[in-house]
């Protein structure tokens, strides 16, 4: 069982089990959930949700908490109804095999942090006088981004498909874009059943390519299973890279009047390149999206995200990733834009990978690589990891994985140099390793 700010996560029947999601769901309605009493619930669609929201809810009314059950619904939607109630739970593995489950815990509107993660599982569960009533509730999620973009003045009328990926998304994406004036074919849009995995980011997205391809639309969306990491297909049914569709959301942001972005450490740099060339601001944060949102928070930033997982987040509507307001947003762009995006984004590769280490040797890795990194790069970040800085356009990040044995490692660079950098990346992390472990 995984457990970190993007939620607790394992096998459901085996590593995580209804003992382990009753003690958890304690441990938040104990040591999180604010004043209000109040706690915002929803799933996705694996088989073994049902059971999990049913035992979560019973152990947050046993401690006194009342329950909003949105049953199905995208994690997204979640985040935004905790303004109101103040706390939430999704029970979801987000793109996870579909034998996992998990808890990804909410307050106030936003990710719970290390910090509180840490109070959570170092608190213990009291007693209450009285039990919480559960009562189910509709969201006006999708109405709210549909007055964003209209408001905007960007949005524009489009053909659109969609893979839901038989997810937390299903049978919500007609109350949004029949709405917003779109036109849109859907496969895999049954909840539950799907003919590809969880994650778009790693699956090829054959069948919506070909959808794209043979209806000529404009765009080609994929959700993950919880509805908040999305994909974007091009108009020639070519899957965009994480790092090109995150581009996209922020060539929106920037459209909507936006100038200071936080994104991940390990997003590309062509959205620092797009960002500055419309005289904006780019600022890091660590990996993962708690962490950004923070960032965020901390510098008053209007958007970013994580360019990793295709992550976009918008703070004053949402402060999560969120993918029915990226899909709405990148749908409003024109065309020029669109090829000012991709011609940067093309510029450039992006190599992801990670290798198996112990965790007792990360430390000592991370500091031979840096000292070694010094020498040859012309700057260093350590913020997560060790980021080396070679020139305008090469990159390596090496940090240490949150959720497992393993450092991961991520490098971009010019397309004509991105494999050889890599290739020495990784022979000289493989070396360290030998000497250290």
């Amino acid at each position: 069982m995984k457990v970190s700010i993007s939620g607790i996560r394992g096998i459901y029947g085996n590593d995580l089990n209804l003992h382990e999601v009753i003690k958890f769901s304690r441990l938040f309605a104990s040591c999180l959930i604010t004043p209000k009493g109040k706690c915002v619930l929803a799933r996705d669609t694996r088989h073994s949700g049902k059971i999990i929201l049913q035992a979560v809810s019973a152990s947050l009314m046993e401690q006194g908490i009342d329950v909003y059950v949105l049953d199905v619904a995208p994690t997204p939607m979640v985040y935004w109804e905790t303004r109101k109630y103040g706390a939430g739970v999704v029970v979801t593995a987000s793109h996870n095999p579909l034998e996992w489950n998990g808890l990804k815990f909410v307050v106030d509107g936003r990710g719970i942090y290390e910090n509180e993660l840490d109070l959570m599982l170092k608190g213990t569960t009291s007693t209450s006088d009285k039990y919480g009533k559960s009562y189910d509730i509709v969201s006006e999620y999708l109405n709210e981004i549909y007055d964003l973009v209209v408001q905007t003045g960007t949005s524009r009328a489009v053909t659109l498909g969609f893979d839901l990926g038989g997810g937390a998304t299903c049978n919500y994406v007609e109350g949004l874009f029949k709405k917003l004036g779109h036109k849109f074919h859907c496969v895999n849009d049954v909840p539950g059943i799907s003919s590809r995995g969880p994650d778009p980011t790693t699956d090829a997205l054959n069948e919506l390519r070909t959808l794209v391809q043979e209806n000529e639309l404009d765009f080609g969306f994929a959700f993950d299973l919880d509805g908040d990491r999305l994909v974007v297909v091009n108009n020639r049914g070519e899957k965009l890279n994480p790092d090109s569709t995150l581009l996209l959301c922020i060539a929106s942001a920037l459209k909507m009047g936006m100038k200071n972005f936080v994104t991940s450490i390990d997003t590309s740099v062509s959205v620092e390149k797009l960002i500055k060339s419309h005289h904006g601001r780019a600022e890091y944060s660590k990996v993962g999206e708690a962490n950004v949102v923070k960032r965020m928070l901390e510098l008053e930033a209007d958007a970013g995200g994580e360019g990793s997982s295709a992550g976009f987040i918008l703070p004053r509507f949402n402060m999560c990733r969120d993918g029915f307001l990226a899909a709405a947003t990148v749908s409003s762009l024109d065309r020029a834009t669109i090829n000012e995006c991709l011609r940067l984004a093309s510029e450039y590769v992006q190599i992801r990978s990670k290798i198996c280490v112990k965790s007792t040797v990360h430390l000592k890795l991370l500091d031979k690589l840096l000292d070694q990194f010094g020498s040859e790069s012309s700057q260093i970040l350590t913020i997560d990891g060790v980021k080396a800085i070679f020139d305008e356009n090469s990159w390596v990040l090496v940090r240490p994985s949150n959720t497992e044995d393993a450092i991961r490692i991520s490098v971009e660079s010019k397309a004509n140099n991105a494999q050889s950098l890599y290739k020495k990346i990784m022979e000289k992390v493989n070396l360290i390793y030998e000497r250290v472990k």
